[in-house]
């Protein structure tokens, strides 16, 4: 059994307090491998990843996303990475599951590097916006492509809470 992956899946917590530096190529790198891995619908493999480092881009994308949640706060709680996560709707229709697997692997991926991470919403407006449909184009993401979720990534500003105790109740057998 690999009980260090069952391990990992309950003691990962989402983070929204980050380290200013940036995060290492190599951790990145196996963040990103554990994400393109995720299951997906017929193994389509219809998803893409873009990896946002730079600042403006970053500052750019968490105007946009702000908006749309409606506050003033920056809404990546100050990663120094985002990682976009679109799907294929032309390709598959199971593209909000698909992508939804990668962000999951995203996360546990984060998790194993010992980077801390958290999904953020709202990717599917933020690139349904003029000025994200922009940098869609810029970044090549051709039409079909859907925003499906946002991955944070960074080093935590704070040791990881507990996980809390799981409800009673929830799993139910036949």
């Amino acid at each position: 059994m690999k009980l260090e992956t069952l391990e990992s899946m309950k003691l990962r917590r989402s983070v929204r307090a980050y380290k200013p530096e940036q995060i290492a190529d190599a951790e990145l790198d196996a963040v990103l491998e554990a994400g393109v891995y995720a299951a997906s619908g017929r193994n389509m493999q219809a998803t893409k990843l873009v990896v946002v480092q730079d600042a403006e881009t970053r500052a750019l994308l968490s105007k946009i996303n702000a908006e749309y949640l409606g506050v003033t706060s920056d809404p990546f709680y100050g990663a120094p990475t985002y990682v976009a996560v679109f799907g294929g709707k032309h390709i598959r229709p199971t593209y909000v599951e698909d992508g939804s697997l990668v962000l999951g692997n995203l996360m546990l991926g984060a998790y194993a590097v010992g980077l801390g991470s958290c999904w953020i919403h709202r990717a599917k407006e933020t690139f349904e916006d003029e000025r994200g449909k922009e940098l869609m184009r810029k970044w090549g993401v051709e039409e079909g492509y859907v925003g499906v979720g946002f991955c944070a990534l960074g080093y935590a500003a704070d040791p990881l809470p507990a996980p809390p105790p799981r409800k009673e109740g929830n799993v139910i057998r036949v």
